[in-house]
């Protein structure tokens, strides 16, 4: 078996870390041993989409340092391995992405398997994010991981490939534009009457959790099922 690594990102490590727990519960259910190296920092892409190239470099190289002795680095973040995979040549030629995986690349590409053994009795609609979908072409692979899941109910979100609006600085810097789009997922989302909403990638979601919530306590919102935000290796984790 490949030597594996979890890169956990930094919002998932500050706000959200039942995502990577859920990539290492699911990866040691198949059988895998995974590391997680301790001195691992932010990927630089804020940096980069910032125009503080330099400093972006300077991550890249410490990314690579830290995860240059595993086969596989896995990820619960499209955005974050297309940053390793995307800009790092260009930042300093590290072809290190080629080994950081998002979490359903693994799974179906390098583990291959679609069936994780989950369970999940619930309704669910799912987000792809821009950078899985543009960036990674990850397809329908999260999509196979979740039909495969016992008891769940998938529906379908309208519109499903718009963007959520939060593009990370994107928000910050176009704000009302962000808003606009954000207004238009979460009607999206809230129409589907899916008790459960989810994606790839925890900054979306929370993004999108700010919009839902709000949506949630409008007048107009108030007979309407509002699905709660939840990355979908949660969902792989499940066994309930």
């Amino acid at each position: 078996m490949p030597r594996v690594a979890l890169f956990i990102t930094c919002v998932n490590d500050a706000l959200f870390p039942a995502a990577p727990k859920a990539v290492v519960q699911i990866l040691e259910r198949l059988g895998y041993d995974v590391d997680f190296p301790a001195a691992q920092t932010c990927c630089g892409q804020m940096h980069a989409n910032s125009g503080y190239k330099k400093d972006a470099a300077t991550l890249a190289r410490a990314f690579e340092d830290v995860f240059e002795p595993y086969d596989a680095i896995v990820t619960p973040s499209g955005s974050c391995a297309a940053m390793t995979r995307d800009q790092y040549p260009h930042l300093t030629g590290s072809q290190i992405g080629r080994r950081v995986y998002e979490l359903s690349e693994f799974l179906i590409d390098v583990a291959g398997t679609d069936d994780v053994g989950a369970r999940f009795p619930h309704t669910v609609t799912y987000h792809p994010t821009c950078h899985g979908t543009r960036a990674l072409g990850l397809g329908d692979k999260p999509m196979r991981l979740l039909r495969a899941v016992r008891d769940i109910e998938l529906v379908d979100l309208p519109a499903a490939d718009q963007c959520c609006g939060f593009g990370g600085t994107f928000a910050l810097k176009n704000s009302e534009v962000s808003s606009a789009m954000l207004a238009d997922k979460c009607r999206n989302a809230a129409a589907t009457g899916a008790e459960y909403l989810a994606a790839a990638d925890n900054s979306c979601l929370t993004h999108i959790g700010g919009g839902i919530s709000r949506l949630e306590r409008s007048a107009s919102a108030a007979e309407r099922r509002v699905p709660r935000p939840i990355h979908y290796a949660e969902i792989l984790a499940s066994t309930a």
